[in-house]
């Protein structure tokens, strides 16, 4: 059995696989990622192999700790990788998007797919017939987008997130929610459509925090799956292994 770590911007996610299935999965603070990963290890006792992808902060000491009870392969620029990567700068890649771009690799191979990982920041990435990972974009996702709005403004209030009435906001609230949500909408729908223009059968993958609202109000045909960075560390740590 394999041990997932996945660390964000504001949370943590672990999943346990029995090959490429998921049979646990939860979220929590980074606080308590030790304390997690020993409860794990003695409710799955075969767990015998960890990735670890990390674009938070993650205390040495605790890496340490879990070192000492697993096998662990901590995924960065130098990992092996079943694809071929273009991108000019490497190192600086964020190594959920390696993930996001490798479970493509499993799910649809020799396939144009275009990975919009709608998480913190929207992420766009892109990887030919040909297995070649040529990268994409970054923007602010849709909580970042309500809070700059509030931090960056003097009288903007912080709203929580919500589907606008009308592209038309009738007050300074409804414009935000039509600004924020509706903005989002356009630019996913406008990206899929210049990849589409330029890449024959294009896949598309929706997933992050924020897949599942934003999927049911997308008019793009795309594949939903919330899973799929996890998936895809599981298929790196596999990918090394062998």
């Amino acid at each position: 059995m394999n041990l997932v770590i996945d660390i964000g911007n504001t949370k943590v996610k672990l999943a346990v696989f029995q090959g490429d299935k998921v049979v646990y999965k939860s979220s929590g603070a980074l606080q308590f990622l030790l304390k997690d990963c020993v409860a794990l290890k003695n409710e799955f006792k075969t767990i015998d192999k960890v990735i670890v992808s990390s674009v938070g902060n993650l205390d040495e000491s605790d890496l340490n700790a879990i070192k000492e009870q697993f096998h662990v392969l901590i995924l960065d620029s130098n990992t092996a990788l079943p694809f071929k990567n273009e991108y000019l700068t490497p190192a600086t890649l964020g190594v959920d998007r390696l993930a996001l771009v490798s479970a493509s690799v499993m799910q649809f191979p020799s396939k144009n797919v275009l990975i919009i990982d709608a998480g913190t920041c929207i992420t766009y990435d892109f990887i030919t017939s040909e297995n070649s990972y040529l990268g994409g974009a970054i923007s602010p996702g849709i909580r970042l987008r309500y809070k700059s709005l509030n931090n960056l403004t003097a009288n903007l209030p912080l709203l929580d997130t919500k589907t606008p009435e009308d592209i038309i906001g009738n007050s300074s609230i409804e414009s935000i929610h039509s600004g924020v949500i509706n903005g989002v909408l356009m630019e996913i729908e406008g990206a899929v459509q210049q990849y589409e223009n330029k890449f024959e059968d294009l896949t598309v993958i929706l997933t992050g925090g924020d897949a599942d609202f934003l999927s049911k109000r997308l008019k793009s045909s795309i594949f939903a799956n919330s899973n799929f960075l996890l998936e895809g560390l599981n298929f790196i740590l596999e990918f090394n292994s062998n």
